[in-house]
This record gives structure tokens, sequence and C-alpha cells, in this order.
């Protein structure tokens, strides 16, 4: 039997062989981990629909961050459970809020972690939507202003990044414009810029006690079945000042990934969220899976589709699996 001139095997015939020649690396300096952080004191309540994620007190929050940085994670992104909601959430935006404390208490302990802090009312608000609530309608420019002050007290607190999740329109130019008339012109923004109505989001909101009262998020997060929308989304963002862009989910949306990082050449944030995680948690623990290959394949198509960093609850496991 003939063969043509070039085997495709010759280059698979050993593991040196095959990192040799690999396209696509996952290193744990890839990854943020996403951390819930809630009042109290000796607060650590395990997620049940995440196994192996909790809503962490800041005490607890620190101990975890510390083992995050120790597996070469640069990056934690907070997300903040206060004791009281209001219609306003203005818990977001209180200089004694929950989610400052927090950011206070990881560069005091450690500075060299990046900390990235979530811009969004949903956790705040008592009817769980992401804005300010006008005659059953998240109000658009009425919450831009409630945003700007959210990311001008996380700045203040110390934090390095902050990442608007909200999908109002025109958030990503009202928080820069604040950023700067505060003095934080060096405060880079991370915009969720093509956030999905997506199912795979139940599990976080369960973690963050976000579910909305009323309705759902069709109004402001994007159609599943749109990808050159996610484009001009993303394209806006960028004029209006944005220095990383995301895209969220990730592993159902890895054509959007791609198309943007194709389109854009700018840093590209993936979100591997609650629901990829729980999924690939449920069948390994049902021994349909096995956890580590499933995990580092599904991080590593992340990566191959664009993403430059990926925010995933995977992340501690799969930092300590690649330094194996």
């Amino acid at each position: 039997m003939y063969f043509p001139s070039y085997r495709m095997r010759r280059l698979r015939t050993s593991p040196q062989m095959r990192e040799l020649v690999r396209e696509t690396d996952l290193l744990p300096d890839r990854l943020i981990y996403p951390l819930f952080v809630s009042h109290g004191e000796n607060v650590r309540n395990e997620i049940g629909s995440m196994p192996g994620c909790y809503q962490l007190s800041i005490n607890h929050l620190v101990e975890e961050a510390g083992e995050v940085a120790a597996l070469g994670i640069p990056a934690v992104v907070l997300f903040g459970i206060p004791a009281e909601k209001d219609e306003a959430g203005s818990g977001a935006y209180d200089e004694e809020g929950v989610v400052q404390l927090a950011i206070t208490a990881l560069k005091e302990s450690l500075p060299q972690l990046l900390v990235i802090t979530d811009v969004c009312l949903c956790e705040y608000t008592s009817h769980g939507h992401c804005g300010i609530i006008r005659d059953d309608y998240v109000d658009n420019d009425v919450t831009l202003e409630m945003l700007a002050r959210m990311a001008v007290s996380h700045a203040e607190a110390g934090a390095d990044i902050v990442a608007p999740s909200d999908m109002m329109d025109g958030r990503v130019a009202a928080i820069r414009s604040a950023l700067d008339s505060e003095g934080f012109i060096n405060t880079p923004i991370m915009s969720y810029s093509s956030k999905f109505a997506s199912a795979f989001f139940g599990p976080f909101r369960e973690a963050a006690e976000s579910t909305p009262e009323f309705g759902d998020r069709k109004s402001y997060q994007m159609d599943p079945r749109n990808g050159d929308e996610a484009v001009r989304e993303t394209l806006l963002d960028l004029e209006e000042g944005a220095d990383i862009v995301m895209v969220k989910p990730a592993l159902p949306y890895l054509d959007i990934i791609h198309r943007i990082k194709q389109e854009t050449r700018f840093p590209l944030a993936a979100y591997n969220v609650s629901g990829e995680y729980s999924m690939l948690k449920a069948a390994a623990a049902n021994g349909w899976l096995d956890e580590r290959r499933a995990v580092l394949e599904a991080l590593t198509s992340i990566r191959r589709a664009g993403a430059d960093m990926i925010i995933t609850y995977h992340a501690k496991d799969a930092a300590a699996w690649l330094k194996e």
C-alpha cells in the first residue's frame, strides 16, 4: 500500500514530540478564579449546585486567594453578597460594602494578586435585575450613574481591573469617564461585551443570590442566536474605552470567541460559566467522564478558539493538574 510522502503521525510518536509541535498552550497564568464574598464572619457555605465552590466571608476569602496565588493563578474576580438589598442596589457602591472591604483585605495580604471586580447591580438589588427598575423595565441611563459610582468605589478600594457585566448601553463610556475624572486613568476596564441570555447561568444565580424576582434579562442580555450583534457590541465597547473584552458563556460560543479575536485583535477573556462547570462536575461524580481530562480539554478548546484568558471555577484544579 502506498502512502504520501508526508505522514501526519510522524509528529505524534511520543509525548515529547507532541509537546514540541503543540499549537495551543494552557497555563495557570491564563486563568482567573471567581470568588463569592459574603458578609459576616467565618462564613464558608458550599454552593449546592457548584461542588467545590463557596460563599466566603472576608477572612476565608483571603485564605482561598492565598491558595490561588500559590498555584500561579494571577487574578481573581469578586462577586459580592451583601447583608441587605434594596431597589436601588445601594450596597454596590457603599465604601464599606462587602466587596470594597474584600478588595482592601486582598491587596493588603496579597499585593501581587490581581483583583478584578464585577460591576453590576444584580447582586445588590432586591428585585435581582442588573439595573434600576422604572415601570417594570430596567432604566438604562439611570443605571449608568450607579454603575459608574460602583466602579469608582472599587478603584478607590484598590481594585486592579473593573469588569462591567450589566449589558447596559454606554456603560463602558460612563465608567471610563468616571474613573478618569477621579484620577483612576490607569484602571483598566474588562467589559463583558458579549454576554448572552444563557441557560448556563443558573448555578451562578444560586451562588450570588441574584435570581430576578420577575421577568428575565432578555431585554439587556444578548439573544444566543446572534453572532453579528456580538461583534457590534464588542466594537462599540472598544470605541467607548474597553481595554479587555469578554465572551460569556464560553463553550457554547466558541465561534463567537474566534470571530471577535479575529476581528479585533484586542485582549479577549472568556467566561467558562457556572453551568459549564456544574455539568462536568455532575458527569464526573457519576463516573461518566474523566474529570481531569474533560476539564483540561474544555479549557484548551477555549484557548484554541482565541481567548487570551479564561475565567473559570475549574481554575484551582486545572492549575494543580498543569503543574504535575
